[in-house]
């Protein structure tokens, strides 16, 4: 490592060097990035995009009691180097190392948790209200970008901050691109800021001219800056909405940030600043800056040629099976439409636009506007498929009850990253979706086991026209099996009997069912030889498998990537009211625990939840003796 970034551990010393130095530092930090990321992986290029623009940062104001927030949370890489971290941030989405985004348990230097986007100008405003109210003057900084300006949240806090004399500064990380290009009318509108170069021009005469001139011609000029101001970039929404706009400016220069923060930072001005800031993601490695999504998320890497490892398994991923099969369907119904919300490659629905561009829709970050818009779609006749991760649809859950459920509306649901995802960590992790749509009236719930029963799922969805339907799947790949044909369909409401066993059922819901098998055949070595089912649909249940399997067996576990209330409390609740505890069965549900799971790898994230193969194991013969903490598998 270069002798500059040596020195720096925390910002107070790099607070120490003298202005002119800061150019030799991003060059060392952007090379530290580039070299750290090459053997983690993960968000690289909003990263390279935002050196200049970290230091500058703090080098400007007093972290951390100048609050710092950094939007979504992939663009603060060159954040943790500066601010304590840098001997660990090898360790970047690793088991037990930093996470992959701002984390407030982590360091007083994140004051704001964030891996979703879109928060930081909400979270800052609180701030600054807060400090207000303990008559407080330090700086809060909101630093939004990456296409987190896309999502409503945003202008919902601007409105709010805009009405308000509570000083707020934004940065508006202006690189043109999330994480794929860039959607909608708002790029559109920053590019004509952008390409209004001539304004900087008009407004410093108008400043100079102004000084000369009594109080009423001076208004007058600043209503003709104002004027020139709207016809130089392309119009004036942000000062609209009650910032104080200054911009745009180069996020690359010194020579132009630290001038713009420091007179931001002693202004006498009540009320927001946004500062935009033009970027370029990737910035500074070739690789980056030539690729399509500029290594927005990167595996590990060789930091020479930008090579990224290539995986071994030739077995197709989820995303991608769903993508290809939507696409094969769409061939045949042109009614199919595919929407997601700034994930098209995330959730397969970029194959889908490659062969139907005009039937395909990525409507930024906006999760609320996707589902609503797809049931515009469908009130219209079309089959929209709404191709969204699980914790991102979160986001929009009152969409999906009001504007969907109660309509009995037939959207299609596409639920990505269900259950633990691996380095992403808990903000990603899809542990709540067969909660939260399992409770409504009017819905199908499903989740495949395997890839060939995701298109299975995807098949049984075309036909579903009387009301909404979600099936969930992994992140990841699938098992290799053989996928089916387009006209093999699940009957709504039925599960499968996998294996028929004796005393023990195992009822599986989603992709555990091959931990299942695993855990079946280390229990024959035992001599218990366990019924296995696969549920498929956590709504509507079939009733009557269900009540069989209860009735014939001693023991009945069920086995789900959810957190408690969803499939097992289905499950739970149909067999209490048709009175099967009375009798004395033994019933247990196997979820997500009640807690959040840091990153790892998956398979050390299930162990950590208990729901590996081993954990199944010693789950049954627990119950089946009634014994406690016998473990049988070593």
């Amino acid at each position: 490592m270069s002798k500059l970034l040596d020195k720096i551990n925390f910002p107070s010393d790099l607070r120490l060097l003298d202005r002119s130095q800061l150019p030799q530092l991003a060059d060392e930090l952007r090379k530290e990035l580039i070299s750290a990321v090459s053997e983690t992986g993960g968000h690289l290029g909003a990263g390279l995009g935002v050196i200049e623009l970290t230091i500058a940062l703090h080098y400007m104001f007093d972290t951390p009691k100048d609050r710092l927030i950094w939007d979504v949370g992939h663009q603060a890489y060159p954040h943790k180097i500066l601010t304590g971290r840098k001997d660990r941030i090898r360790t970047l989405r690793q088991g037990g190392g930093l996470s992959g985004f701002t984390k407030r348990s982590e360091s007083n230097y994140d004051p704001f948790g964030a891996a979703h986007s879109s928060t930081s100008i909400s979270a800052g405003l609180g701030m600054s209200v807060a400090r207000d109210i303990e008559g407080k003057t330090n700086n809060i900084i909101s630093v939004i970008g990456d296409g987190a300006m896309s999502a409503g949240m945003a202008y919902e806090a601007m409105n709010n901050a805009g009405s308000m004399d509570s000083r707020l500064i934004v940065i508006l990380n202006d690189n043109d691109m999330s994480i794929a290009p860039p959607v909608g009318a708002m790029s559109s509108y920053l590019a004509k800021l952008l390409s209004g170069k001539s304004y900087i021009g008009f407004r410093e005469m108008f400043k100079k001219l102004a000084d000369k001139f009594p109080f009423k011609l001076k208004k007058t000029i600043g209503q003709a800056e104002e004027y020139l101001r709207g016809l130089a970039t392309g119009g004036t929404l942000f000062e609209e909405m009650g910032f104080f706009y200054v911009g745009p400016i180069n996020g690359h220069k010194f020579e132009d940030l630290i001038p713009v923060l420091e007179n931001v930072k002693n202004s006498k001005h009540n009320g927001p600043f946004l500062i935009h800031a033009i970027t370029q993601k990737g910035k500074g490695y070739k690789p980056a800056e030539e690729s399509a999504d500029k290594y927005h998320g990167v595996k590990k890497f060789n930091p020479a040629t930008g090579e990224q490892k290539k995986s071994n398994s030739n077995v197709m991923s989820y995303q991608n099976v769903f993508g290809e099969t939507l696409s094969k369907h769409a061939d045949l119904d042109d009614k199919i439409v595919a929407i997601t919300a700034a994930m098209p490659d995330g959730t397969g629905v970029n194959i889908f636009n490659k062969k139907f561009p005009k039937r395909s829709f990525d409507v930024g970050i906006a999760e609320q506007h996707a589902v609503t818009f797809a049931a515009g779609l469908a009130t219209e006749g079309f089959k929209p498929y709404a191709a969204i991760y699980s914790t991102f649809l979160q986001r929009a859950y009152d969409q999906v009850v009001h504007d969907v459920a109660i309509q009995k509306l037939p959207v299609r649901f596409a639920i990505d990253r269900a259950g633990l995802v691996g380095a992403d960590g808990a903000t990603h992790a899809g542990s709540f979706d067969i909660t939260y749509l399992s409770t409504l009236p009017n819905f199908i719930v499903m989740a495949p086991s395997n890839e060939a029963e995701l298109v299975r799922m995807v098949n049984t969805s075309v036909h579903i026209n009387d009301r909404p339907c979600a099936f969930r799947y992994p992140r990841g790949n699938g098992f290799g099996y053989e996928l089916p044909s387009l006209d093999d369909t699940v009957e709504i409401g039925k599960g499968k009997i996998i294996g028929e066993g004796d005393k023990v059922c195992i009822l599986n819901f989603g992709a555990r069912l091959e931990e299942c098998k695993l855990a079946i055949n280390k229990l024959k070595a035992k001599g218990i030889n366990p019924t296995l089912v696969d549920a498929r649909f956590a709504k509507p249940l079939d009733e009557k498998l269900v009540l069989d399997c209860a009735r014939n067996h001693e023991v009945f576990i069920t086995i789900e990537e959810g957190s408690i209330g969803g499939f097992g409390s289905h499950v739970s609740y149909l067999l209490s009211s048709k009175g099967l505890f009375d009798k004395g069965l033994k019933f247990r549900n196997m979820i997500l625990p009640d807690r959040f799971i840091d990153q790892d790898t998956p398979e050390s994230m299930y162990a950590a939840a208990g729901l590996n193969a081993d954990d199944i194991c010693n789950k049954i013969q627990d119950v089946l003796f009634n014994k406690d903490n016998i473990k049988i598998i070593k």
